[in-house]
């Protein structure tokens, strides 16, 4: 139970990056309100981990019911975000948060579910990586319940990370944070175009 504990964390933290995708979450959730930035954070990750419970319990079965691969998953996520940092790079986001928040008088653009919890948290790769790790202890319950609470242990410090990035874009001001998410939408861009070329070797070039 401990080596599937450890084995699990270590793996799920790598993959989920928390440190790696706290700045984007800082990007996304630019001009909002301190109480905003952490009901997405909180939401975010409550969304995420439920998604890779669910898929832990039930993945593979799941996607052979569906037909779905997930080098599909992949593909599909890749291009959802390529949008989102193309939006961030040109500050069609910021733009559109703002016509949004004059609208709607303070209500700002919930990301919690699109792009925080799927696929940001629960990417094709955590989804990946807990079908594999719950099936290499399949019928072992103690292990399977650890391998469950790493990925609690792994999204608390997500949460954590996001409460500090939130925090440091405060300090910044507005000219280093503008600067800051037309450099985080290139990092995404490079990433959700990572997600697409990973789905397209997988279909065609694995046998």
């Amino acid at each position: 139970m401990y080596d599937a504990f450890i084995a699990a964390f270590i793996a799920l933290f790598v993959i989920v990056d928390p440190v790696g995708i706290a700045p984007v979450f800082a990007g996304l959730t630019q001009g909002s309100t301190r109480e905003h930035q952490r009901k997405m954070a909180i939401k975010g990750t409550i969304i995420g981990t439920l998604i890779l419970i669910f898929f832990a319990s039930v993945g593979q079965p799941f996607f052979k019911v569906l037909g779905i691969s997930l080098d599909a998953l992949r593909v599909a996520g890749g291009v959802m975000l390529f949008i989102i940092a193309v939006e961030m790079v040109f500050e069609k986001r910021t733009e559109r948060k703002q016509e949004t928040a004059e609208k709607l008088d303070e209500h700002f653009e919930d990301i919690s579910v699109f792009p925080i919890a799927l696929p940001l948290l629960a990417g094709p790769g955590a989804i990946a990586t807990v079908m594999l790790l719950m099936a290499n202890y399949k019928g072992d319950i103690a292990a399977q319940g650890a391998i469950v609470g790493a990925l609690i242990l792994v999204m608390l410090i997500t949460v954590i990370t996001f409460f500090m990035a939130g925090k440091v874009m405060e300090w910044m001001g507005p000219s280093v944070n503008a600067v800051l998410t037309r450099v985080l939408g290139v990092i995404l861009a490079a990433l959700a175009s990572q997600y697409i070329l990973d789905g397209i070797k997988g279909t065609f070039f694995t046998a």
